[in-house]
């Protein structure tokens, strides 16, 4: 800094050569005396010493030589006031610095130094250098604390006794706050520790010099203009400020400690995507950090994000969290499914397996599999290229032998799979902007309480949350939108998922899902999906939907409460069991369906909001509670609101157990299911046997298994009025469909019956 260069500011006196009219024998102030013309003082052109010079004859106790002109004070500005004196004859005085300090109406200022360190002349023809420094801030160094000064006449005070000669060369005045810029700054700059700054000399030790010493000073780091080579993990204790960039191996991590954002990582590395992968390589080690904050920032990224191996671990089980950005996918060929066809076989003696699987290296780990008697949502888990096998994350419910499967490796802005274990991540306000090019994450193989909140997933190509092992065991989906890409494509044609899960306890809450093909494919138990709504609908007439919700552990002990289920509905199956025919284990039902909206508009007659597929013989209802929802049609007439698909098997139903469907409200449905179901029968003429039609009003249209209850209303008589005391008994299961009931009578009998009649055994 020097504000002659900078602001050209005036600050060097004239030389004596120029007369000696601006040379004041005063204060310097307008008005005072002046050297011109003066007995005891002459311009002397030539000396040995000096070029041209003052001499001057000390006649007062204080012989004062100012500069008239204004030398401005300015905050923040070190001015050096400099002369070179030496003692001709007679009495050796006594040299300083000296100065008038004013106001700007030329009073003088009280309480400030107005004179600089006294050197004595101690011999003749010897040249002595005598100098203040005048700044308005007191520190070491500065002789003359101005402060409240507007500006000064400054020159030099001769003292001690008269009578002696001196001859005085020119008086400088220059701006030295510089001499301070490193104690006026708060930072230190990497290159004044030996930085070079070429991106090929490794700068490692100058940053951990410079780091340290920034920190033993409460300063910040500057990182100035070049590309600076760090061969190894830097970590700098100090805020930062980058003006120049960073080279840096893969494995080695940038962890600052006072910067940790992406704002710093993103001037660090000049690249959105490798800034990304930095921040979240130090997010899983040290930066004494818990949050990587992407301070709102759309970032532009070129390639998947493989976290196992950006951050080299593959174990992690302590809460990290990624927030407040938008993450964009940018066309290139880095998001292109991987696909693989490949030979096999399945025995349900393994049936988390695929054996003898030829160039079982080509197949990627996380890769969807289909194939013949493949459920939905089936993935590589994990290979062993030496034994040729594949591990799956589900049973596969019709596939034994050998034959041909495809393996589609999506690919996935964010992808966690290559981690064994990752517990605890968490990922808040952010947007996953797909753009139709690639998926958007991909859960670890295991660990627990992966959450989301307040995220948005963008256009997914083709997946928003895939697991492909146990990573989404006790997963949060909280307050999230799902925004599709195949939005103008028939619901029955999209492909897309917003989410699968394979293990328990996952809460899904509180998201809107927009016309994916479908919302969630869940295996697992004790679920919670609470006040989402999900919307597959199109612009078809006659519409065909498919499942938003798919639950495919048949007993999956878990709660559907206050969604709005729009355009789509539940599918119970148990695709994912490779001995898909009940053999004695808990099956379809566990599950509490209350207080939802459904709600279908231009369907066929067909659909069905409530559907059960089992994909193998022997299957019934145990332990299913649908209660106090709404069911809604638009421009449509589906028959009733539930339904078995008996694409493989139908359900047995002489066994149903515990189930209750009712006090629910129906509009623009024929068939209004309910059990318990209140029946009233009219018998209008005598007759011993009384057959009691549920009319298919029985959920699932199954079989009258339970009289719950038989009130008769008003008086049961025979032809005529006479009043009939005996009472009837009860048969089940009658009729064709086996859902009649006949009540049987002593003798003819007429009147009016309520019965109560279940669908199950409530026993």
């Amino acid at each position: 800094m020097n504000k002659a260069v900078t602001e050209g500011l005036i600050l060097m006196p004239p030389p004596f050569s120029d007369g000696l009219t601006v040379w004041s024998s005063g204060d310097g102030t307008p008005g005072a005396p002046t050297y011109d013309g003066a007995a005891n003082a002459a311009f002397v052109p030539s000396d040995p010493d000096f070029e041209g010079c003052l001499e001057l004859l000390k006649t007062a106790s204080t012989q004062k030589l100012r500069w008239m002109g204004n030398t401005p004070i300015l905050s923040g500005c070190y001015l050096r006031v400099t002369a070179r004196v030496k003692a001709m004859s007679g009495a050796l005085p006594t040299v300083r610095i000296a100065g008038f300090a004013a106001t700007a109406a030329e009073a003088a200022v009280p309480g400030v130094t107005v004179t600089g360190p006294a050197v004595p002349l101690t011999g003749y023809g010897e040249t002595v250098e005598v100098s203040a420094i005048i700044a308005t801030a007191q520190r070491t160094g500065v002789d003359m604390v101005w402060s409240g000064v507007h500006h000064g006449h400054l020159g030099l005070d001769l003292t001690g006794p008269n009578g002696g000669v001196v001859r005085i060369d020119d008086v400088t005045i220059e701006d030295v706050t510089g001499f301070w810029l490193r104690d006026l700054m708060d930072w230190v700059d990497v290159r004044d520790y030996g930085a070079v700054g070429n991106g090929v000399a490794d700068d490692h030790a100058a940053f951990v010099a410079a780091s340290a010493d920034a920190v033993a000073t409460g300063r910040s780091l500057l990182v100035s203009d070049g590309v600076f080579y760090i061969g190894q993990t830097l970590t700098i204790e100090a805020p930062v400020r980058f003006q120049g960039t960073l080279a840096m191996p893969d494995a080695a991590r940038l962890q600052l400690t006072k910067n940790f954002d992406y704002r710093t990582y993103a001037a660090a590395f000049a690249s959105e995507g490798l800034a990304l992968r930095k921040g979240l390589q130090a997010l899983f080690w040290y930066t004494d950090h818990d949050t990587f904050d992407l301070c709102g920032r759309r970032i532009i990224l070129d390639a998947p994000i493989d976290l196992a191996a950006t951050t080299g671990l593959t174990y992690f089980a302590i809460r990290r969290v990624l927030k407040n950005g938008l993450i964009e996918a940018n066309d290139t060929n880095a998001w292109n499914t991987v696909t693989v066809t490949s030979q096999a076989t399945y025995s349900t003696s393994q049936p988390a397996f695929l054996t003898g699987v030829t160039n079982v290296a080509n197949i990627p780990v996380g890769a969807r599999v289909s194939g013949s008697g493949v459920g939905r949502e089936v993935y590589v888990k994990a290979r062993n290229i030496s034994a040729q096998t594949l591990t799956l994350s589900q049973q596969l419910h019709g596939a034994a032998g050998t034959q041909i499967y495809t393996f589609e490796r999506f690919q996935y802005v964010l992808d966690m799979s290559g981690f064994g274990v990752l517990e605890r991540f968490e990922i808040d306000s952010v947007e996953f902007q797909c753009k139709n090019l690639c998926s958007a994450l991909n859960l670890s193989t295991e660990g627990p309480i992966f959450t989301l909140r307040n995220c948005t997933f963008n256009r997914p190509k083709d997946k928003a949350i895939t697991s492909i092992g146990r990573g989404c065991q006790g997963m949060l989906v909280d307050n999230c939108l799902f925004m599709s890409g195949e939005s103008a494509v028939r619901s029955q044609d999209r492909v897309t998922v917003a989410l699968n899960v394979n293990a328990n306890d996952v809460k899904l809450r509180n998201n809107l899902v927009q016309r994916f093909g479908k919302f969630a494919v869940m295996s697992g138990t004790y679920h919670l999906i609470e006040g989402n709504h999900f919307y597959h609908g199109d612009n078809e007439m006659n519409a065909v939907r498919q499942p938003g919700l798919v639950l495919t552990y048949p007993n999956s002990i878990s709660t559907i409460t206050g969604n709005y289920i729009d355009n789509s509905f539940i599918e119970l199956t148990n695709e994912h069991d490779a001995t898909p025919n009940w053999g004695g284990e808990f099956t379809f039902g566990g599950l509490s369906v209350t207080n939802n909206v459904f709600l279908v508009s231009n369907v066929i007659s067909s659909f069905r909001f409530l559907t059960v597929k089992p994909y193998g013989t022997g299957h019934y209802l145990q332990g299913l509670i649908v209660t106090g929802n709404v069911f809604r049609t638009v421009n449509a007439t589906p028959a009733r609101p539930e339904g078995v698909d008996t694409s493989y098997a139908d359900l047995d139903y002489s066994r149903f157990r515990n189930v209750v469907w009712q006090n629910n409200t129906y509009n623009g449905i024929p068939g209004q299911t309910e059990s318990p179901l209140v029946l009233r029968h009219d018998q209008g003429s005598a007759n011993a046997t009384w057959t009691v039609s549920t009319g298919g009003k029985l959920p699932f249209s199954g079989w009258a298994r339970t009289v719950s209850g038989l009130v008769m209303e008003g008086a049961a008589t025979d032809a005529g009025t006479t009043v009939r005391t005996s009472f009837p008994y009860v048969t089940v299961q009658q009729g064709a469909n086996s859902d009649d009931v006949r009540l049987i009578w002593p003798s003819p009998t007429r009147g009016r019956a309520v019965v109560t009649v279940r669908v199950d055994n409530p026993i």
